[in-house]
């Protein structure tokens, strides 16, 4: 059973408080009549409190509106109670729903975020991320892709002894812990929500080749429209709005243009929607435009954008807390369903026979 503290008090004031100042452990314990060491066990959910002198600690705690100082609880348990987010995403929109995700739940269990930018190049960006870490002293690393696949990442940080969480369309070798989105899989259902509408001629503006995203959006995509026996146009692109602008006009100048295209983001189709507009092409009567993503753009495009949904805050809050529960050593509580969904829209309508 927990005694209480041996140590001299403190001087307190009427209200519980040392004289001059917030709250701190010592009043806590002093209120309470534990020693400080049973406060800093209750504040850190140690087990090794019993249940009547936890709930004794923690009215004490609440009558004094005491708060733990985050610098303190760190050195106690030799941790920063930081947590880094590492990314090479020019997609704001995407970035900041991840972002969002990832802080809603390092601040439910008390960690910070610091956000960190790297370079693709192998060496400089294995280089660039270990320089984070010692720099940062963050307790560990959620992943972005591309930044995830880049090769011999994992290993460093395995062999640095940084905990990670890596974020992909595909399993990556060497992270121990990866939350993957099926988008090869939901490439494969834009085609079907689009051969479904009737379309046979298909265009599909890719996203960059060397991304492991891009990859499997446009190897889902092909796959199910060949398998239907349908045609696919395509053109390449860089997930930016001036590469959709490109792609659609390569793809609406073919002779036999495409009834429906597939932009493998909802930028791109943004760009694809802008060149329509230009030319006359009326969507979605003449042609049905989808994009990648589901991102707040789809909501705010005329017509409203047909769009794949990837649930980026669900995804950054699974990696989070699968993050901090290796951390704390307790198994994580979130999980992730990899599906993603076409959520259908005003800019994808049947093919029309009218269309030459």
């Amino acid at each position: 059973m927990d005694e209480p503290s041996s140590a001299p008090r403190a001087v307190k004031s009427p209200a519980g408080k040392s004289p001059g100042g917030d709250p701190t452990i010592e009043d806590v314990a002093a209120v309470a009549g534990v020693s400080i060491r049973t406060v800093s066990r209750v504040l850190n959910k140690s087990p090794k409190v019993n249940a009547e002198t936890r709930v004794r600690i923690e009215a004490a705690i609440e009558a004094l509106h005491f708060r733990p100082s985050a610098r303190a609880r760190a050195l106690a348990m030799r941790r920063s109670f930081l947590i880094g987010l590492i990314h090479n995403d020019r997609n704001a929109l995407v970035l900041d729903a991840i972002q969002r995700g990832v802080v809603e739940m390092t601040a439910q269990r008390g960690y910070e975020l610091i956000v960190h930018p790297t370079p693709l190049d192998p060496e400089d960006a294995i280089g660039d991320v270990l320089a984070f870490v010692e720099r940062s002293r963050v307790d560990g690393l959620v992943i972005l892709p591309p930044v995830s696949g880049v090769p011999g990442l994992a290993a460093a940080l395995e062999q640095a002894q940084v905990r990670a969480v890596a974020l992909s369309s595909v399993p990556i070798a060497g992270f121990a812990q990866v939350i993957i989105s099926e988008e090869r899989a939901a490439g494969a259902e834009v085609a079907r929500h689009l051969l479904d509408l009737g379309h046979r001629r298909l265009g599909l503006v890719n996203g960059p080749a060397d991304t492991a995203s891009a990859t499997e959006r446009r190897a889902g995509f092909l796959a199910a429209a060949h398998e239907a026996g349908a045609h696919v146009a395509e053109a390449p692109g860089d997930y930016d709005f001036a590469s959709g602008v490109a792609g659609a006009e390569h793809l609406l100048s073919l002779p036999d243009r495409p009834t429906a295209i597939f932009a493998a983001n909802d930028v791109m189709a943004a760009g694809v929607l802008k060149v329509a507009a230009a030319r006359g092409i009326a969507v979605p009567g003449a042609l049905s435009v989808i994009g990648f993503d589901g991102s707040i753009l789809t909501r705010m495009l005329t017509p409203a954008l047909t769009s794949v949904l990837r649930p980026f805050g669900d995804m950054a809050a699974a990696a989070a807390e699968r993050l901090i529960a290796g951390i704390e050593g307790r198994p994580d509580t979130l999980s992730f369903d990899g599906r993603l969904r076409v959520v259908a829209a005003e800019s994808t309508g049947p093919a029309s026979p009218m269309v030459p």
